[in-house]
C-alpha cells in the first residue's frame, strides 16, 4: 500500500468501520455526482445534489432510499428550478445522527438547519413516502413556507391494523442487535433479494435503478438508518395537525403502490381542505422512478403559479 494510499484509508477509516458508505471510493459513479457537495449542519456531514437555476425546489427521498432516488427527475426540474436535494441523516453519504435525529421531528429539524447553512428557502417542496411526511413536519413547524407541497405517495398516517401495537417496539429491538444491519446487507447482496423487495412496492425499475438499490442495502450502515428510522417514526401527532398545512397539496398516487394504499390519499385529502389527488394509473410505490417526465410535467404543473410569480 503506498503513502498515499494509507492516508486515504487513515481517512476513510471511521467510515469503514461503521460500516458507512466513503465519498471517494463508493461514490465514484454515483448519479448525478458532478453536482453533489457536502455541507456540514447541525452536527453532521450532509451529502447534498445543488442544481439548475430558478425558484428553490426542495427534493425529500424517503426511508431507505438516497439521492439516487431522483436521478432522472432532478435534471428534468433544473431546467426551471434550483433543485436541492440531499441524502436524509444515516443514508447514502450523511453522516449518521443519534436516534432523536432519526424521529420526524428530529428529521425536519435537521434540514432546516441544513437549508439554513445553504441559504436556501423552498419556494416549492416534493417528497416521496416518508419524505412527504418530514416536508409537512417543517411546514408545520414553521420551518418553510413554500406555496406548494407536492406528495409522491406520501405517507402521511400511520399504518392501520393488529399487528401495528408491536411494529415500532420490534423495530427498536431489531436496531439495538448490533449485527443485524450486516446480516441484512449481507442477505441484500444476494441475486434476487432487492428484486423481490422492490417488486412487493409495485414498481417496475429498469435494471441500473435496481442495482442501485442493491448496492444501498447492501452497506451496513445504510440498513441501521433505515431501521433506525422504522424504530424512532411516529405519525399520530402529524395527522392530527394536518389540517393546518398551508402550501397547497398535491397527492400524486401510484395506482399500483403496494407500500403505501393509494386510498390513504383520499383520507390525507379528507384532512387537508383543498387538497388536489393526481392518480398513475398502473405505477407503484416508486412512480417518480418508473416515469420520472410524467411526474416532473406533474410538479411543473402543480407548482406554476409559485413560478410564475419568483
Amino acid at each position: 500500500m503506498s503513502r498515499a494510499d494509507r492516508l486515504a484509508y487513515r481517512r476513510t477509516a471511521p467510515e469503514r468501520a461503521a460500516g458507512r458508505l466513503v465519498w471517494d471510493v463508493d461514490g465514484a459513479d454515483w448519479p448525478n455526482r458532478i453536482f453533489s457537495r457536502f455541507v456540514r449542519a447541525g452536527g453532521l456531514n450532509w451529502h447534498v445534489q445543488v442544481m439548475g437555476n430558478g425558484p428553490v425546489i426542495l427534493l425529500i427521498h424517503g426511508t431507505g432510499a438516497s439521492t439516487h432516488s431522483w436521478r432522472a427527475l432532478a435534471p428534468l426540474l433544473a431546467d426551471r428550478f434550483t433543485v436541492i436535494a440531499p441524502d436524509l441523516p444515516g443514508h447514502g453519504f450523511t453522516e449518521t445522527p443519534d436516534a432523536e435525529g432519526f424521529s420526524l421531528p428530529g428529521m425536519a429539524a435537521g434540514l432546516s438547519l441544513l437549508l439554513e447553512a445553504l441559504r436556501a428557502s423552498p419556494v416549492i417542496a416534493a417528497g416521496h413516502s416518508a419524505g412527504a411526511a418530514i416536508l409537512a413536519r417543517m411546514c408545520l413547524d414553521g420551518r418553510i413556507a413554500p406555496s406548494a407541497l407536492i406528495s409522491l405517495n406520501g405517507a402521511f398516517l400511520p399504518l392501520r391494523g393488529p399487528s401495528v401495537a408491536l411494529f415500532s417496539p420490534l423495530a427498536k429491538v431489531l436496531t439495538a442487535i448490533k449485527p443485524l444491519p450486516r446480516l441484512v446487507a449481507r442477505v441484500a447482496a444476494n441475486q434476487g433479494a432487492v428484486e423481490r423487495l422492490l417488486a412487493d412496492t409495485g414498481s417496475r425499475l429498469e435494471p441500473a435503478g435496481i442495482a442501485q438499490y442493491r448496492f444501498l442495502f447492501s452497506n451496513p450502515g445504510h440498513v441501521a438508518a433505515t431501521l433506525g428510522m422504522m424504530a424512532n417514526w411516529r405519525l399520530e401527532p402529524l395527522e392530527r395537525e394536518l389540517g393546518g398545512l398551508k402550501p397547497a397539496l398535491t397527492l400524486i398516487v401510484g395506482g399500483n403502490d403496494g407500500t403505501i394504499s393509494p386510498a390513504d390519499a383520499g383520507r390525507v385529502q379528507a384532512l387537508v381542505p383543498g387538497a388536489t389527488i393526481v392518480e398513475l394509473p398502473g405505477l407503484g410505490h416508486l412512480a417518480h422512478e418508473e416515469q420520472p417526465k410524467r411526474v416532473a410535467e406533474l410538479i411543473r404543473g402543480a407548482a406554476k403559479p409559485t413560478a410564475n410569480n419568483a
